[in-house]
């Protein structure tokens, strides 16, 4: 998707020279969790799979801080809530999911919950651009499940990719009105890295599941959202309200109204340049915490760092870990995935 803050979403030819994928056929539950950097350029996607150009705009910045998250232990018998983690864009890439969790301690060899009362965000962007965004959704479906009968929990925000899916399922080829002329989501999902075997594999469980998601929640200081947009003001003076709001819209069900939802929550960069700061407190002064977290805005664009399209492996963006920027307030959690980046899962809060 190309645009910058404030910006409509723009349709355009995807076209993309070097993309990486991981294999695409299910992984059994009992094999070993693959490492992202095992995925090799260059391998084939399946049929149907549509990547996307990464041609967001770049500025270059000098101010942000990259920080390795180092798990912290828990002592054995510890009374109150888990540790609580954070899972930035996903993207359909489940093989990367699966490791990065295991890496932390989340889930065993067999993708299965195993981290006890411990407390896992995800930060919305299930799909779309990665081959199994369907699996991913189930995958969180089903540690959700775990997490709870463990005595933790294991809950996902709404991002605008879950919009765009929602509306190309529901509205199709509807014409809305996107105050640039004329879109309709199934356009703007196909265009957007919008898979087709992922609207194949699409069940009303996984419809109601999307739109029931919440879109901001306030976690021991942290607000988290899907994206660094103020636009969430517009939609309640409450955390409470805000999400009443979201889902309301989704249960009216009115193209136009969604199509806006969608348009407001795609903005970005609204934490990175000068008043970047400003807004973060804005946002906290109304909805609570000491730090927004979010996703959406990879890390290479935020730093400037552009994966190459020609297939070098040194001109790639490197991405150990989360960034933190508008004055220490704002943590960037998008790791850059869909192009080669790193799909990050942190523990909060940050070490020191």
């Amino acid at each position: 998707m190309t645009q910058g803050a404030g910006q409509e979403p723009v349709v355009r030819t995807a076209t993309l020279r070097d993309f990486r994928v991981p294999p695409y056929a299910q992984v059994p539950m009992n094999a070993p969790l693959p490492h992202p950097g095992n995925v090799a350029v260059g391998h084939e996607p399946p049929e149907g799979y549509t990547p996307t150009e990464r041609d967001l705009p770049v500025i270059n910045r000098g101010d942000t801080v990259q920080v390795q998250a180092v798990p912290e232990t828990r002592p054995t018998g510890e009374s109150g809530p888990g540790p609580l983690y954070v899972v930035g864009d996903v993207h359909g890439y489940l093989d990367e999911l699966l490791a990065a969790l295991g890496a932390q301690g989340l889930v065993d060899a067999d993708g299965r919950w195993a981290a006890d009362n411990a407390r896992l965000w995800f930060l919305g962007d299930f799909t779309d651009r990665g081959p199994d965004g369907i699996g991913v959704i189930d995958l969180v479906m089903r540690l959700s499940a775990e997490a709870a009968a463990a005595g933790g929990y294991c809950k996902a925000l709404m991002g605008n990719h879950e919009l765009l899916l929602l509306g190309a399922k529901r509205f199709g080829g509807t014409p809305v009105n996107s105050g640039a002329g004329t879109a309709t989501f199934q356009a703007a999902w196909l265009l957007n890295g919008g898979q087709k075997t992922d609207m194949e594999r699409l069940q009303d469980v996984h419809l109601q599941w999307m739109a029931r998601l919440d879109a901001v929640v306030e976690e021991d200081g942290h607000l988290l959202m899907h994206s660094d947009t103020t636009a969430y003001l517009d939609y309640g003076s409450t955390i409470e309200d805000v999400n009443d709001t979201v889902h309301a819209i989704l249960t009216r069900n009115d193209a136009d109204e969604c199509w806006d939802l969608f348009r407001k929550l795609t903005k970005r960069f609204a934490f990175r340049d000068e008043g970047g700061a400003e807004a973060v407190r804005e946002l906290m002064s109304t909805y609570g915490g000491r730090r927004v977290v979010h996703g959406h805005s990879p890390i290479p664009y935020l730093l400037g760092e552009v994966g190459s399209e020609e297939g070098e492996d040194a001109a790639r963006p490197v991405v150990d870990g989360p960034h933190v920027y508008a004055d220490g307030l704002a943590i960037a959690m998008d790791g850059g995935v869909t192009m080669a980046g790193k799909l990050l899962v942190v523990q909060l809060p940050l070490p020191d």
